[in-house]
C-alpha cells in the first residue's frame, strides 16, 4: 500500500495573457453589444473595484491569441522554471476549469497535449469558480495517498471566449431606464450581459509534492481542504447552456429545438440569478458554509495570518467581513489579500493567481497560517483550505 505524507506547495506559476486592459479599453477589446457602447459599464466597474484585467484577445482584430489549454500549459511551465522543476517528473496533472475550449476531450487530456510531457495520471475538474480548488484537492489528495511524488494542479480561465460582442446575436441594445435600475440595484451587474464587464482570463498553477529535509526555500503544507455543497437547499444560480423559466424550470440547451435557437434563446450566454444570488451568497458561503467547516477543523481568527477571500467584485467585501462578524470570527481588512483590482476575476484561477502573488511577495514568514475561501455561486457551493508556511 502507498505511504501517506504531508503535501505540500513547493512552487507557482501563473500566465495572464497579453497587456493589461484598463477599464476605459474593455469595450474596444470585446466589442458592443447590440452596435452601441454599454450605458452599464462604468456603473458597474465602480461597483466591482477592478481597474485592469487580461484578455486572450487581440485588440487590434477582436480575435483569440489564446486557447485555454495554452494558457493553463503556459502558466505550468513559468511554475517549472520559476522552481526548477523537471516536467519529466510530473506523475498527476489535476486541472480545472470552467470554461473548456471543447467539450470533448477534456481539457485536462488537452493541457497534457500542450506540454508533451511523459505519460501519466491526467484529471479534469469542472465547476466555476472551485473547478481550480477541486483540482488542488484532487493533486493534494494523490501526493498524500503516496500514489504521486509530483503532482501538478492547475486552475484557468478563458473567459472572453464568451464575452465577445459577436457571442450576443440575440441582444439589442440597452434599455434606456438601464442606469436608474442599477443605481438602485448593484446586484443587476451580475445579469447575462453585465457579467461581461466582471470577468477576465488568466490560468496559474501549483507543483505538489512532499517537502524534501534538506530543501531551503519556504514551501506552503496543506493541511486540509474542504469543499461544501448546498445544491440539496438551493437551486441554481449562475449557469452556461441552460435557461431559467419565469416558473422555476431549469432547461439544458440540449432541450431546444437546434443549436440554432438555443443561441437565439441566450441559453449559451453566461447568466446569473441576482436576485437569488444577493439574497444567498454571503450567508450560505460564509455562515453556513464556515461554521460546518469550523465544525471539522476547529480554529480561530487569531490563528489566521493570512485571509485570501475569492469573490467577483468589492461589492462583496463588506458582506463577508459582515457575515464573519456574525460567526465571531472576524478577520479585520489588514490581514486580508487580494489582487482583484489588478488581475480581475479570473474564477477558478483566482486562487491560484492570488496565492502565487503572495508566495513572491517577500511577506511570508515559517509558521504563518494562511486561510483561503472560494465560493462559487452555480448552485452555492463553497470551499475553505489552510495552509501553514514551511521553510
Amino acid at each position: 500500500m502507498p505511504q501517506t505524507v504531508r503535501a505540500h506547495i513547493l512552487g507557482t506559476g501563473t500566465l495572464l495573457p497579453n497587456d493589461p486592459v484598463p477599464n476605459e479599453r474593455m469595450e474596444a477589446v470585446l466589442g458592443c453589444v447590440g452596435g452601441r457602447p454599454s450605458r452599464a459599464r462604468h456603473r458597474i466597474l465602480k461597483s466591482s473595484g477592478i481597474t485592469s484585467r487580461h484578455y486572450a484577445v487581440d485588440p487590434e482584430t477582436g480575435r483569440p491569441t489564446h486557447t485555454n489549454a495554452e494558457l493553463t500549459s503556459g502558466a505550468i511551465r513559468n511554475m517549472a522554471r520559476a522552481s526548477g522543476f523537471d516536467l519529466e517528473q510530473i506523475d498527476c496533472l489535476s486541472c480545472g476549469t470552467s470554461s473548456p475550449d471543447q467539450l470533448i476531450p477534456n481539457h485536462a487530456l488537452m493541457v497534457h497535449g500542450e506540454l508533451g510531457n511523459p505519460s501519466c495520471e491526467v484529471v479534469a475538474t469542472a465547476g466555476t469558480c472551485l473547478a481550480g480548488l477541486t483540482s488542488l484537492k484532487y493533486a493534494a489528495m494523490s501526493v498524500a495517498g503516496g500514489y504521486s511524488r509530483a503532482a501538478v494542479a492547475t486552475g484557468s480561465e478563458l473567459s472572453s471566449s464568451v464575452l465577445r460582442a459577436t457571442n450576443f446575436p440575440h441582444q439589442g441594445a440597452e434599455p434606456e431606464e438601464l442606469d436608474e435600475k442599477l443605481a438602485k440595484d448593484p446586484l443587476l451587474a451580475f445579469g447575462q450581459d453585465f457579467l461581461r464587464w466582471m470577468l477576465s482570463d488568466g490560468a496559474g498553477a501549483f507543483l505538489i509534492g512532499p517537502r524534501d529535509a534538506t530543501q531551503k526555500s519556504l514551501s506552503l503544507a496543506i493541511d486540509w481542504i474542504e469543499i461544501v455543497s448546498f445544491a440539496n437547499e438551493l437551486e441554481p444560480c449562475m449557469y452556461w447552456g441552460a435557461e431559467k423559466s419565469e416558473n422555476g424550470a431549469f432547461v439544458g440547451w440540449g432541450a431546444a429545438a437546434s443549436v440554432e435557437n438555443a443561441v437565439q434563446r441566450g441559453m449559451l450566454n453566461l447568466t446569473q440569478d441576482t436576485r437569488l444570488l444577493g439574497r444567498e451568497i454571503t450567508r450560505y458561503a460564509v455562515k453556513k458554509g464556515l461554521g460546518i467547516v469550523r465544525e471539522r477543523h476547529p480554529m480561530l481568527p487569531s490563528q489566521i495570518d493570512w485571509f485570501l477571500p475569492h469573490y467577483s467584485s468589492e461589492f462583496f467585501r463588506q458582506p463577508v467581513l459582515d457575515n464573519l462578524r456574525e460567526i465571531d470570527f472576524e478577520i479585520p481588512f489588514e490581514r486580508w489579500f487580494t489582487n482583484l483590482p489588478t488581475k480581475g476575476n479570473t474564477g477558478s484561477a483566482s486562487i491560484y493567481i492570488m496565492l502565487d502573488e503572495l508566495f513572491r511577495s517577500g511577506r511570508l514568514e515559517p509558521g504563518q497560517k494562511i486561510l483561503c475561501f472560494v465560493p462559487e455561486s452555480a448552485r452555492f457551493s463553497v470551499g475553505y483550505f489552510q495552509l501553514t508556511v514551511t521553510g
